[in-house]
Parts: structure tokens; C-alpha cells; sequence
């Protein structure tokens, strides 16, 4: 994907997220714009629950696809095949060697949230211009699960274990960053706490 497709595919995420974080109950829930956002570096999300405030990083991942016909249409950018991973951003900018925002950010969770919408990139950013009742109803997502990772736990895992996986580079923000593809196996079997939640989209309508 390029740089504006995944902003895209971003916004969509953080917006199906939003909605289901209110709907789940949570109070104050505020986006905060991106890297160093409310004292927090890669915090993507806060909200207020039991007493708290939460800080979550969002990553949206599309390669969840399942039809082969859909893999295959490459006007569908949001429906890759299933890859059964977790993509980690290990360095955010290769020339200054910054670190990625899985060594980073400041964020208690990761809501990491694969979806694969099954039509153009041209539809998906006019839904995104829509109110909730056109985009929620209208928006063809296939597919979706989400994850939530405790940071610290993962933190640590990936810490021990990144150089394992092959770096993979990645355009963002225009520079180029260097992610690790992790099996989902070979990481929800060695951290505590990693949870999925499941699809959360087909309830969000209306």
C-alpha cells in the first residue's frame, strides 16, 4: 500500500473503533491525532474506564481476505490475502534509525484490527466523508478480528525475539520504516494477555 492508502485505511479503523469503544460503555473516548499526541508517543486512542485513562496504539492490518477472486482484483487495496501475522514497526525512519513505534509508544494496549473491505479505494475514502449511518451501513467489510495486546508483555517478547523475523521495508510518513512480520502463532502462544475480541463491525450499524 502506499503512504495515502494506509491513512486511509487508518482512519477507517480508528473510526469502526471509536464507535465500538462507546458502544462498549467507554467514557471520553478521544483520538488523538497521531505520534506525540497528549504527552504520548504512537498513542493513537485514549479513553476514560474504571477510574483511568487508557492509551491505545491502533494498527489496521487489510491482509485478511479469504476469496480468492477478491485477492486477486487489484482495485480492491484493502483485501489481501490472509497472512496469519502481526506486522511490528521496528525502526520508523531507516537514514536516522529512529525506533518504531513497537519499541515506543507509550501506549498500555495495542488494538491491532485486521479488516478486508471488499471495495475500491475510491468508495472507501467517499464513506469516509460520510455520517455514521451512510459509512456504517455502507462500508463492505468481508472480514474483520480484533486483537489487543498488552504493550509491556509484547514489548518484551519482540525485544528478545524481533531479529528472528526478516525486516521487511515499509513507506510511511515519507520515510522509509522497517517492520517484522510475526507468525500469530509464534506470539500468541509465548505472551500472556493477548486477546482476541473477534469481528466487531457487524453490530456497529445503526
Amino acid at each position: 500500500m502506499s503512504i495515502n492508502d494506509a491513512k486511509l485505511l487508518q482512519r477507517v479503523a480508528e473510526r469502526i473503533l471509536v464507535r465500538w469503544l462507546v458502544r462498549q460503555g467507554r467514557l471520553d473516548v478521544h483520538l488523538t491525532g497521531g505520534l506525540q499526541s497528549l504527552g504520548g508517543k504512537a498513542v493513537d486512542l485514549t479513553y476514560a474506564w474504571q477510574g483511568g485513562q487508557h492509551r491505545i496504539k491502533i494498527k489496521a492490518d487489510p491482509y485478511f481476505g479469504t476469496d480468492p477472486r477478491k485477492i486477486a482484483d487489484r482495485d480492491l487495496t484493502y483485501y489481501r490475502g490472509d497472512a496469519s501475522a502481526f506486522a511490528f514497526e521496528a525502526v520508523a525512519n531507516a537514514a536516522t534509525r529512529e525506533p518504531g513505534w513497537m519499541f515506543e509508544s507509550t501506549a498500555h494496549e495495542i488494538y491491532y484490527y485486521y479488516l478486508a473491505i471488499s471495495q475500491p479505494e475510491e468508495e472507501v475514502a467517499a464513506l469516509a466523508s460520510e455520517p455514521d449511518e451512510v459509512f456504517f451501513s455502507e462500508l463492505a467489510v468481508d472480514r474483520d478480528e480484533l486483537v489487543v495486546l498488552p504493550v509491556k508483555e509484547t514489548r518484551e517478547w519482540f525485544e528478545a525475539n524481533f531479529e528472528r523475523y526478516t525486516p521487511r521495508p515499509v513507506m510511511s510518513g515519507g520515510a522509509s520504516a522497517w517492520y517484522r512480520l510475526v507468525p500469530r502463532g509464534d506470539i500468541e502462544s509465548a505472551v500472556p494477555g493477548i486477546r482476541s475480541v473477534g469481528p466487531i463491525f457487524s453490530g456497529l450499524a445503526g
